[in-house]
């Protein structure tokens, strides 16, 4: 439902309680008309520091998620945006097409963008095919990205995850940081660079590093925003966050 401070559209953007950086990039990639309404997921332990604390933050999400939901759609919002993306990739093409689908069941139809199905877009949008890939995950958060990708028809060529130790921790790897890692992942043959992990402080590093890598770098809160606003016929174009959002 439309607004007097949001006349274009207003976006439920549902993001774990302990993300800073969603909100912040989400904001600076609005357009004029757009508003974002954030529905947190309360997360009681942020420890992520081994394959058995990252599974465990992540069925811990569940319960937290509909509660979530139920209370920013009370603001009659448009539609809904995964500010979260680990539970997006889980479980490949499958898990991520019933995941979509309980969220769409959960707002009672309201359509949904999520971070694998907005970078499988974009991915289409360039015709990539071999990928490289940067996380802030630990292992078993990378296998089950690099799966989503390869079950898409993708080859994961790379990927880096910075292994990060809470989810607070996610937003604290540096510019630097993040330009090594996707220099690391950028092999012969790579023709395109993903950075998935919501909270990783990515989407004006990937514009810079497009520049220097010479192709496509999707930042995975670029790639959202760009599907959400795309899916309901907003075309605005930004400089500053990659091709994707200044081009397509």
């Amino acid at each position: 439902m439309v607004s007097q401070t949001a006349p274009r559209a207003q976006f439920g953007l549902i993001l774990p309680s302990t993300n800073t950086v969603v909100e912040a990039e989400f904001n600076w990639m609005c357009p004029p008309g757009v508003s974002w309404h954030a529905g947190r997921i309360y997360i009681p332990d942020p420890a992520l520091d081994d394959d058995e604390s990252f599974v465990a933050f992540l069925e811990s999400l569940r319960t937290e998620i509909g509660r979530a939901v139920r209370d920013v759609v009370t603001a009659k919002v448009d539609a809904l945006v995964m500010g979260m993306s680990a539970e997006t990739f889980w479980g490949g093409t499958s898990g991520a097409q019933e995941f979509t689908q309980w969220m769409q069941a959960l707002s009672k139809g309201l359509t949904v963008t999520t971070g694998a199905n907005a970078c499988g877009a974009a991915l289409d949008v360039y015709q990539a095919k071999r990928l490289g890939i940067i996380t802030p995950y630990q292992p078993v958060g990378d296998q089950q990205v690099t799966g989503f990708f390869e079950q898409l028809g993708y080859e994961v060529v790379s990927i880096y995850g910075f292994k990060c130790e809470t989810a607070t921790s996610i937003a604290d790897v540096g510019p630097e940081q993040i330009r090594d890692a996707m220099r690391r992942v950028n092999r012969s043959g790579v023709d395109a660079i993903i950075q998935a992990g919501t909270n990783l402080p990515a989407v004006t590093v990937a514009d810079e590093m497009e520049r220097e890598l010479d192709k496509p770098v999707i930042a995975i809160n670029a790639a959202t925003a760009w599907h959400a606003y795309r899916t309901h016929g907003i075309t605005d174009q930004f400089e500053g966050f990659g091709s994707l959002l200044s081009r397509h």
